[in-house]
């Protein structure tokens, strides 16, 4: 087939306040060091070079934190679309579709998450390669999705469909449903049923989406007449706050997936960091000057000074210059129940 246009874009928005008190309005997730020792968004946006060129780049991020993506990545101005208000994935995609559009509707956009980890990236590369081209010739909204390791209740899950074939060493299927994070229980019953995770990673041309969308969610499809007028303001304050998963991806039947030949993670919680990182002898992952002594298994992040730990397992201990928080394992998933009971001048020490 042809060469078609490539962009690549990047989910940058939210605060990831399942890792507060590190994560904050001003210093979101996907500016801290939590897949590695350089921030999730650097990471994301090494990948995202090694598929499309950096003119062919652009973050969908808040104004309150895109200054400070800017300073971390180097990116230019032009590569930033800034939400004047955050209303979900449905409504910035669609923006960023209309915008591609306008140069080429064929144009083929690989959505990712700022927020991932992702090994061995050849193969990842190589997928998104070979699912653009899938999306171009067969005219497929595609998602990745990840063969699970464990029953993840926080996850999305996918109940894959018939064979369309294969791209490369990847399986396209159709999907016949889309489930959102469920009990464990369940999880654990898609799990044994070969479900599989919705990773959140999308392909399609910008032409086909725009049609999609307008078809099954056209309060964003009408809102698009204020993109026309140069009123980015006027449209978002005309969408709805809603999922691309629920407006669109739930509703059409042109979505298909490519089943992912990588190890992926969307270090959710804290608790990710023992996925993510490397552990000591009794299982304590340990990030900054901290210092455990008959202790294990626990998740220990000093960012503002020395933290010990003696005789203690299973915890999740993080301190920041203005916090220090201390839960169990088991709890730290649930930190958002937490940040509803404290006063406001805790949860963002910042004030911004």
């Amino acid at each position: 087939m042809p060469e078609v246009p490539l962009r690549v874009l990047i989910l940058a928005g939210g605060i990831g306040s399942r890792f507060w008190p590190l994560s904050t309005p001003r210093r979101p997730k996907q500016l801290l060091p939590l897949g590695s020792d350089q921030p999730l968004i650097s990471d994301t946006v090494r990948r995202a070079r090694r598929v499309a060129s950096v003119d062919q780049l652009f973050v969908l991020t808040g104004p309150a934190v895109g200054r400070a993506i800017q300073d971390e990545t180097g990116l230019p101005d032009s590569a930033f679309l800034l939400e004047p208000e955050a209303k979900g994935t449905a409504p910035v995609l669609a923006w960023a579709a209309w915008e591609a559009a306008r140069t080429d509707p064929r144009t083929v956009l690989v959505s990712l998450h700022a927020d991932h980890v992702i090994a061995p990236e050849d193969a990842f590369v190589a997928l998104l390669r070979d699912g653009a081209e899938v999306a171009a010739a067969r005219d497929l909204l595609l998602t990745v999705a990840i063969p699970p390791t464990r029953a993840e209740p926080g996850y999305g899950y996918i109940a894959p469909g018939e064979m369309l074939g294969t791209t490369g060493s990847a399986e396209c299927l159709r999907v016949d449903a889309f489930v959102e994070k469920p009990s464990p229980d369940v999880a654990q019953d898609y799990v044994d049923q070969g479900y599989l995770w919705n990773s959140g990673i999308f392909i399609w041309t910008a032409a086909r989406f725009l049609e999609e969308i307008r078809a099954t969610e056209p309060a964003i499809g009408s809102a698009l007449a204020h993109l026309e007028r140069g009123d980015v303001e006027g449209y978002f304050a005309a969408c709805p706050d809603i999922s691309v998963d629920d407006a669109v991806l739930a509703r059409s039947d042109r979505v298909a997936t490519l089943r992912a030949t990588f190890t992926w993670d969307d270090v959710g919680a804290w608790e990710a960091l023992r996925r993510t990182r490397e552990s000591d002898e009794a299982g304590n992952v340990c990030v900054g000057p901290t210092h455990v002594v008959d202790g294990g298994r626990n998740v220990v992040f000093a960012d503002g000074g020395p933290v010990v730990l003696f005789g203690v397992d299973d915890l999740v201990v993080v301190r920041t210059g203005a916090v220090t928080m201390v839960t169990t394992r088991e709890r730290s998933p649930h930190l958002k129940d937490l940040l509803r009971e404290l006063p406001p001048e805790l949860v963002n020490p910042e004030g911004s």
